[in-house]
């Protein structure tokens, strides 16, 4: 009797393992693609997605499956908001030590061109100035809209990931909606 309980305790922490691999990889590209948004660095956002996934897994594996989506999103957004206090901190020591990243910036939006094809698509233009639309949002609009668009999360769930009340999620996001339809609609018309 304490082989078989053993037996189907061990098959269903493996069905957990294996379920909480198969959410990691259904959000895994949004969330890179998230953070990309949010911190305009490809490294700094892969290093955000994977503290969020260790995150999830470390503290909250063991919770049911349905509340891994709220639980990550909020881990993200978490992590999100430590990056941009780092990133304050970190600045403010360049700035009073005279060091200026510009150059870096520069040669990295250089590089970035020179990897793209000459001839765009429209639908390449289309997504370019919505990245570039995105980019320009105030942090928690992003967040808003990025977590009810992308992610469709409905409003508990955004309030719950963002740590705010459920009117600040509909408060950023319609200010989202209408900065974005503004600043698209010679793409989108």
């Amino acid at each position: 009797m304490i082989a078989i309980t053993y037996q189907t305790t061990g098959a269903r922490k493996l069905d957990s393992i294996t379920s909480l691999e198969d959410f990691l990889a259904s959000v895994e590209k949004r969330a890179f693609r998230m953070a990309v948004i949010a911190t305009s660095s490809r490294e700094d956002a892969l290093d955000i997605v994977q503290d969020a996934m260790y995150k999830l897994v470390h503290r909250y594996s063991k919770r049911r499956h349905d509340e891994w989506g709220p639980l990550f999103h909020r881990i993200m957004q978490s992590t999100i908001r430590d990056w941009y206090r780092r990133s304050k901190v970190r600045k403010g020591f360049l700035t009073l030590f005279g060091h200026s990243d510009e150059e870096d910036a520069s040669f990295d939006l250089a590089a970035a061109r020179h990897e793209r094809p000459d001839g765009k698509l429209t639908s390449e233009q289309q997504i370019a100035a919505l990245d570039k639309a995105l980019h320009s949002l105030p942090l928690r609009q992003q967040q808003a809209f990025l977590l009810r668009q992308w992610e469709g999360l409905n409003v508990k769930q955004t309030a719950q990931a963002m740590q705010c009340s459920e009117g600040s999620v509909k408060t950023h996001y319609s200010r989202a909606v209408q900065a974005l339809r503004k600043q698209l609609e010679e793409h989108w018309p």
